[in-house]
């Protein structure tokens, strides 16, 4: 796999329980940086909801504006259910991606759209939450840039209350 970057950015995101869940996400596709804006995660992280305590190892920092984010080299790509957006399945992921995401209970800013070098979405009946699409925008990057898995990510990546085998 090439060197790259992924951050995601969370717009006003509702729930904590949903960021808790994006953290956990970030820290299993080995994503950079994790941004929000808006107050109510601000207000609502005393929750503890970053059950892996990735937020120790990943910076989660509130922004004002996302657009601001987006340097020489890297790609904005906004996750929405927008029209003429492009399936995830036909999308190839740019080395350098900030994936931008709107809140549970709203849309993505148009004028963030606008600024997009790509906008995406997972085909579904219905839509996801937060951290569900997350997760399955990053494992999806994660399977197109992969060329092989190590059997051996199985032993550090499952927990001591895990010991099954394949017979």
């Amino acid at each position: 796999m090439s060197e790259s970057f992924v951050a995601i950015g969370l717009v006003n995101p509702k729930s904590p329980t949903n960021v808790g869940g994006v953290l956990r996400a970030a820290g299993c596709y080995d994503a950079q940086a994790i941004y929000f804006s808006g107050n109510r995660y601000a207000r609502a992280a005393k929750y503890h909801t970053d059950t892996k305590n990735v937020a120790d190892n990943i910076p989660i920092q509130q922004v004002d504006d996302f657009i601001s984010l987006k340097v020489a080299g890297r790609a904005l790509v906004c996750v929405e259910l927008v029209e003429g957006a492009t399936p995830l399945p036909q999308f190839a992921h740019p080395d350098n991606a900030l994936y931008i995401f709107g809140p549970e209970d709203g849309s993505l800013p148009q004028e963030i759209v606008d600024a997009a070098d790509a906008v995406v979405y997972v085909p579904t009946t219905g839509c996801m939450n937060l951290a569900a699409t997350v997760n399955v925008l990053l494992y999806d990057r994660m399977a197109k840039r992969s060329t092989g898995f190590d059997a051996s990510q199985i032993l550090t990546s499952r927990d001591i209350n895990n010991r099954l085998t394949v017979g």
